[in-house]
C-alpha cells in the first residue's frame, strides 16, 4: 500500500499528474478543488474514485484512490457543542475504510474556530469524539502543527495529540523511520511564502503499530522538484 499526502496550494486540477511519479494507491490532498464540480475534465476523470469535503469548491480536502481500491466513507460526526448551546464543525476531516481492512483519516487542520480550538486543536477535539474507533488506522494530512508551538497551559498541544495517539499505538511514520526527535525534524515539509528560510515540519502520516512494522519507505518531496508548485512538500509512505 502506497500513500501520499500533499497540500497542493490550490489549482490541483492542473497539478494532479505531478503525483503520478509516486504511483500511490491513495492520495490525501489539501486545498484541492471539488472533482464533482471542476471544469477540468481530465481531473474529473482521474478523480472518479474519490471523497471530498469543503466549503469552498476550489479549496477543500480530498481522498483519491486507484480504481481497484475500495474507499467507503464513514459517518463520523464532526460537530462540537459548547456551552450553553453553540455548535460548530471541526475542519476538515474525512474518515473512510480502505478495502474493508483499515481506517484512513484524511486531515487538513484549519484555523476554523480560532476562539477555542484552532489547527491542532481541531484534531484534538476529533480524537475526543472518535479515538475509541481508531484501531487499525492511518492518519494523513496537513496538521499545521509542530511541538515547537506547544503552549504549557493548554491541554490540546501538538504533544498532547501525539501522546493520545501513542496510547492508541499510533505514531508518526516520519519519526519512526528517520529517528528524528519531535520539533527537531531534519527535513521540513512546509516553506512559508515559499521562503526557504521559513521552514517547518507540519505535514504527517501517522500509522498504527502493525503498519509501522511493515513500513518499507518514507520520503518527503525535494524542494527542487516541488517548491515551484506548492509551499508544501508531498509525503510518501509505502507499507
Amino acid at each position: 500500500m502506497k500513500i501520499v499526502t500533499w497540500n497542493c496550494n490550490g489549482g490541483f486540477g492542473k497539478k494532479f499528474s505531478l503525483l503520478n511519479e509516486f504511483d500511490a494507491d491513495i492520495l490525501v490532498v489539501q486545498e484541492c478543488e471539488n472533482p464533482q464540480t471542476t471544469r477540468h475534465k481530465p481531473y474529473r476523470a482521474w478523480a472518479k474514485n474519490s471523497l471530498w469535503i469543503g466549503e469552498n469548491e476550489k479549496k477543500g480536502l480530498g481522498i483519491f484512490a486507484k480504481e481497484n481500491i475500495s474507499i467507503e466513507q464513514l459517518d463520523w460526526d464532526c460537530s462540537v457543542t459548547y456551552e450553553p448551546c453553540e455548535t460548530t464543525t471541526l475542519k476538515y476531516f474525512i474518515s473512510c475504510t480502505v478495502n474493508n481492512e483499515f481506517t484512513l483519516l484524511g486531515a487538513w487542520c484549519h484555523k476554523a474556530d480560532a476562539r477555542r480550538f484552532a489547527y491542532i486543536g481541531q484534531l484534538w477535539q476529533y480524537l475526543q469524539k472518535h479515538k475509541t474507533k481508531l484501531t487499525k488506522t492511518i492518519i494523513a494530512g496537513d496538521l499545521n502543527s509542530n511541538v515547537i508551538w506547544d503552549r504549557k497551559r493548554r491541554c490540546w498541544n501538538h504533544s498532547d495529540v501525539v501522546r493520545e495517539l501513542k496510547e492508541l499505538k499510533i505514531a508518526s511514520a516520519y519519526h519512526h523511520f528517520s529517528g528524528d526527535e519531535a520539533g527537531k525534524e531534519s527535513v521540513p515539509t512546509f516553506f512559508m511564502q515559499r521562503n526557504l528560510e521559513n521552514k517547518y515540519h507540519i505535514d504527517y502520516i501517522f500509522a498504527s503499530e502493525e503498519y509501522l512494522k511493515s513500513l518499507k519507505k518514507m520520503e518527503i518531496g525535494s524542494i527542487a522538484d516541488w517548491i515551484r508548485v506548492s509551499d508544501h512538500m508531498p509525503l510518501f509512505c509505502e507499507f
